[in-house]
């Protein structure tokens, strides 16, 4: 290959990427509009498909619609693994494994026969409700979100063991108090109760009949209403810690030169969060208008 045939095909796969990787563009904004408009649409397509009587009588409409939308999703795939420099590193990623696995489905019917292979390969199509995840990536605040459940993730894990730490203590006291006659037949089924109404789920499907039995399900149901607003509030505390790092991190009056933070995607390493008029990468140099 030559180098103007170089050239070219570096033009192309660059023009790709901004479609598909950049929001910033005209080009890239109809490009994501397009592709949420055809996620949803699948999302309906396989809710709809679950319904006995529109399965059995749309059947043909269903699979051509399917297999369009299974299509145009396998060219997109496509697109965003030649368009990049290192085409594993998209592959490899979280949202790469979610791509492929809701692109799959439909192809995986080819490879099972036989009226005993049917009710495995509609299992395996409900795989494509995975698309949901893609609409993610569409959402400016969806990074913050997930960073700040991860920072949240070892308070969370103390806390959930400190609530299985109360069910087992209120779950054996249940069952010496109440017994085998109300229902509490043995301390794993006592437990279950104690975290159904700790959660204030209440099946109802087990109760306390004697008077202290009763007075202990209230203090576990008051209780409930407090646990169930502990994960949320250290959820929101790391978001909003996290909110406003970043706002110093990209504060304008401390930073005159400042200029804000756009789509742009690098090429090479797939890097976000660039200024506006940058040139390179800030992760790994690569040129951005190339």
């Amino acid at each position: 290959m030559g180098k103007d045939d170089k050239h070219i095909s570096s033009q192309w796969r660059r023009k790709i990427h901004e479609v598909i990787y950049e929001a910033d563009t005209p080009a890239g904004k109809i490009f994501d509009v397009t592709l949420l408009i055809v996620i949803i649409i699948s999302l309906i397509l396989v809710m709809l498909e679950s319904v006995p009587e529109l399965g059995r009588n749309y059947k043909d409409e269903f699979i051509i619609a399917e297999w369009v939308i299974t299509v145009f999703f396998t060219i997109e795939y496509v697109l965003r693994i030649i368009s990049i420099n290192k085409p594993f590193k998209y592959i490899f990623s979280f949202f790469g494994i979610i791509d492929f696995i809701s692109t799959i489905p439909l192809y995986l019917t080819f490879f099972f026969g036989g009226l005993n292979a049917l009710l495995a390969v509609r299992s395996l199509r409900l795989l494509r409700i995975f698309r949901i995840l893609k609409i993610t990536r569409y959402i400016g605040e969806a990074d913050k979100l997930s960073k700040a459940i991860r920072s949240s993730g070892p308070k969370i894990a103390v806390f959930l063991f400190a609530v299985m730490v109360v069910s087992i203590i209120f779950g054996t006291l249940m069952y010496l108090i109440e017994g085998p006659e109300h229902g509490f037949d043995s301390i794993p089924k006592s437990i279950y109760w104690c975290i159904v109404t700790l959660t204030t789920v209440g099946f109802g499907d087990i109760a306390p009949e004697t008077p202290f039995g009763q007075f202990l399900a209230a203090v576990i149901m008051i209780m409930g209403y407090g646990i169930i607003a502990v994960p949320t509030g250290i959820v929101s505390a790391e978001y909003s810690k996290s909110s406003k790092e970043e706002e110093k991190e990209v504060n304008p009056q401390d930073y005159p030169d400042y200029r804000h933070v756009n789509t742009q995607v690098c090429q090479n390493c797939l890097s976000r969060k660039h200024q506006d008029g940058a040139l390179f990468c800030h992760n790994c140099g690569t040129s951005l208008d190339d």
